[in-house]
């Protein structure tokens, strides 16, 4: 058995249960074709193979990606040796479904990529640090801007979590299953994203400070056009970034870009 490079972030994980509901919350339909980024060892994707689909592994890891197809003879399964965040979707099937144990340090690299790509997976099954679970799938008082750039393009449901103590190594902290499911039509059209996520950022610029002040800085106007802004969009000056819903950003959007 290979062991774990620290400088790519790889923890194993073996258990066949926590295995197996991983798979099992992406419910794999049989003409699904299902990426998998990171396989490491190939645990995940013999309960993936199980299931008798298609797996497109994407293995960052030369020794791995030489490895694996040996462990799986006639199956339908394809290793990709190569960095994700450069693999084309584009060459996947429409409505493809993605299952990975994400290596923490590219976890928001990963959902960017995913949930801006021309062609989105239908539902993407993450387990990543619990912490960075709990962002993506916050709620207004929580919010953030990873929640955000999640949030617009799909659902987000919290699943089963995995504690530190199931991987070899043990990271430093617990794990948790993310489940994004793509919605059929973006909250935010493509046409207007741009104009989205410069108001976005503008409001969480300036960390805990109330909005008239961080997208006064943020947008480069004066407190009180923030302040009509506001009011226009009915929300109070004095809240913060986090307390927002998307309808909030979306309305503010609309009042700001007319």
């Amino acid at each position: 058995m290979s062991g774990p490079k620290k400088e790519l972030g790889q923890h194993w994980l073996t258990d066949r249960f926590v295995l197996g509901e991983i798979a099992d919350a992406a419910t794999i339909t049989k003409n699904d074709t299902v990426l998998e980024i990171g396989p490491g060892l190939g645990t995940l994707t013999s309960e993936l193979l199980k299931k008798k689909k298609n797996v497109i592994a994407v293995e960052f890891d030369t020794d791995l990606a030489h490895k694996l197809p040996g462990q799986f003879p006639g199956t339908n399964l394809k290793v990709v040796n190569k960095d994700i965040l450069s693999f084309d979707l584009e060459g996947l099937p429409k409505d493809y479904v993605v299952v990975a144990n994400v290596p923490y340090y590219i976890t928001s690299k990963i959902v960017q990529l995913l949930m801006t790509a021309t062609n989105k997976p239908r539902v993407a099954v993450l387990l990543v640090q619990k912490e960075v679970a709990e962002r993506i799938a916050a709620r207004p008082g929580d919010m953030s801007i990873l929640a955000i750039s999640a949030q617009v393009f799909a659902k987000t449901n919290l699943g089963i979590e995995v504690p530190k103590e199931f991987f070899t190594p043990p990271p430093k902290v617990d794990s948790q299953v993310i489940v994004l499911t793509t919605r059929h039509t973006p909250l935010v059209p493509q046409a207007r994203e741009k104009a989205f996520f410069r108001i976005v950022k503008a409001g969480f610029s300036a960390k805990r400070k109330k909005l008239r002040s961080s997208l006064s800085g943020g947008l480069g106007i004066s407190k009180q056009e923030v302040e009509s802004i506001l009011y226009k969009a009915t929300i109070s000056p004095d809240a913060r970034a986090e307390d927002l819903s998307l309808p909030d950003w979306l309305r503010l959007m609309e009042v700001v870009n007319g």
